[in-house]
């Protein structure tokens, strides 16, 4: 079984500075039905450390934080449905 996972959309958030990262990324999530996956791109510091903890309180489930030695990192996230 490989453990590749392919994200249904893809949205990236380097451009924007904290709160704009996770409204920006938020959006992106209600755009997908239930069970789609993101893939957000982030840069290191602030977002990487506030984004994955608001989604995961938002009822998301987090499948993958990968770090790309260039500073940013991309995180793959679960739509749960209410």
């Amino acid at each position: 079984m490989a453990d590749t996972i392919k994200a249904d959309e893809t949205v990236d958030i380097t451009d924007v500075v904290c709160p704009v990262t996770f409204v920006k990324a938020k959006v992106a999530l209600e755009e997908l039905d239930d069970g789609q996956i993101l893939s957000i791109h982030m840069n290191d510091g602030e977002p990487v450390q506030n984004v994955p903890r608001s989604i995961k309180d938002e009822g998301h489930k987090i499948l993958k934080l990968t770090d790309n030695e260039d500073g940013t990192y991309d995180l793959l996230v679960r739509k749960v449905g209410d």
